[in-house]
């Protein structure tokens, strides 16, 4: 069985840093690409960053791009996200995110390309 565990959120000032961790079992971790989500009430889930499964590409939506890091330990089974010079723009629902295919060959940025989610943390920012 698919599973997906999200663990590190909280609250934090505005400006300060978190490290969000995704522990992924239940299938060969090494060879999918893996993102991360956040939805907010009333709003749509928003790919923030994705990882090619190899570990060596990424892709950063523009609302994190420089602020934002995604990392993946193919040793571990974890996605990281390291969250730094947050705002409170970003409090959302972070949720970790596989892509369907295994061994793409670019980084997908379509929400229809992750097929299995963790069940989601919540990051809170304050002002």
């Amino acid at each position: 069985e698919v599973q997906l565990v999200e663990s590190g959120g909280g609250l934090v000032q505005y400006g300060g840093s978190l490290r969000l961790s995704c522990a992924a079992s239940g299938f060969p971790f090494s060879e999918f690409a893996m993102g991360w989500f956040r939805q907010s009430p009333g709003k749509e889930r928003e790919l923030i960053a994705a990882i090619k499964w190899s570990g060596v590409s990424t892709y950063y939506a523009d609302s994190v791009k420089g602020r934002f890091t995604i990392s993946k330990d193919n040793t571990m089974n974890t996605v990281y996200l390291q969250m730094d010079s947050l705002k409170p723009e970003d409090t959302s629902m972070y949720h970790c995110a596989r892509e369907r295919q295994r061994r793409r060959y670019v980084v997908q940025t379509s929400i229809g390309d992750f097929g299995r989610w963790g069940q989601g943390n919540q990051v809170t920012v304050s002002s």
